[in-house]
């Protein structure tokens, strides 16, 4: 009797912990692995895997204008990053993101047929989280304040009105910082991570200063610094600011198909067509 009581308590047991591991599997957050990766030592591969991932986990950065660059990955999604839907090419993206600036960094109105629309701001004054898969990429965002425009209310910043996007892709760690007003702390760096690539504003003036925006892009040291945002800032002045560990090198197309095994070894500011 006592035997077949204890069998029947294991046997319910045994269910219930098969009901509760998957929940409690299901709630687990998404890791981030360039936040990993920035905390831990290189990864290195051996060379005959490096080559077969520089040909299965290629990503294609396109730039389209303004501050929206195209990314697809290996498995075919197509991200837009601070899209208002003017700037296009191609086929429609499966993911945009959105920054509130101005309407050439975001639209309330985006075409259904997008399945995947994310913005940069909260609602009733708190910051986005963003933190989700999308088949093959990872996104999340660290969110930073941005200044107030005529009829927006007093102070002079809206606190968490900006984000900084960040793809995880086919080991790459990609950032897109959005319309940046202010310097970064501490507390961003360490929230951001790791960088391969990085699209950087450089307008000089309705984001942030050269100076400022120099310091942040060098401080961040990734491999690959995409321009944006430019208006008719003379590329010459962004590069000697941002000073000799850079390289420079510009493209005369509009694509840039880049994997981690593919990263150059200096950190390079590459400018591609019709920045």
């Amino acid at each position: 009797m006592l035997r077949s009581l204890n069998v029947s308590l294991a046997v319910a047991l045994a269910f219930l912990t098969s009901l509760i591991v998957p929940a409690a599997a299901q709630q687990q957050p998404l890791r981030s692995e360039c936040l990993a990766m920035a905390n831990g030592p290189p990864r290195a591969l051996p060379v005959s895997l490096r080559r077969v991932a520089a040909k299965q986990e290629q990503v294609a950065i396109t730039y389209v204008g303004h501050s929206t660059y195209y990314i697809d990955t290996p498995e075919g999604v197509r991200i837009g990053t601070d899209f208002n839907g003017v700037y296009r090419t191609g086929r429609l993206p499966d993911v945009v993101t959105m920054n509130r600036a101005h309407s050439t960094h975001y639209t309330l109105f985006p075409d259904p047929k997008i399945p995947h629309v994310l913005h940069g701001w909260g609602e009733n004054g708190q910051a986005a989280h963003v933190s989700t898969r999308i088949g093959d990429v990872y996104i999340r965002n660290v969110p930073t304040d941005i200044r107030r425009y005529y009829g927006e209310g007093s102070g002079a910043m809206i606190k968490d009105g900006n984000s900084i996007f960040i793809f995880e892709v086919a080991g790459l760690c990609i950032g897109h910082l959005g319309h940046l007003h202010h310097k970064l702390d501490d507390t961003h760096f360490a929230a951001i991570g790791r960088l391969d690539i990085v699209m950087v504003p450089i307008d000089g003036t309705y984001t942030m200063s050269l100076d400022g925006v120099s310091e942040i892009t060098k401080r961040l040291r990734s491999a690959v610094v995409l321009p944006m945002h430019r208006f008719a800032t003379p590329l010459d002045e962004f590069m000697r600011l941002i000073g000799q560990q850079f390289v420079i090198d510009q493209r005369t197309e509009r694509t840039l198909k880049i994997s981690r095994d593919t990263l150059p070894g200096t950190p390079t500011v590459i400018i591609l067509d019709g920045v």
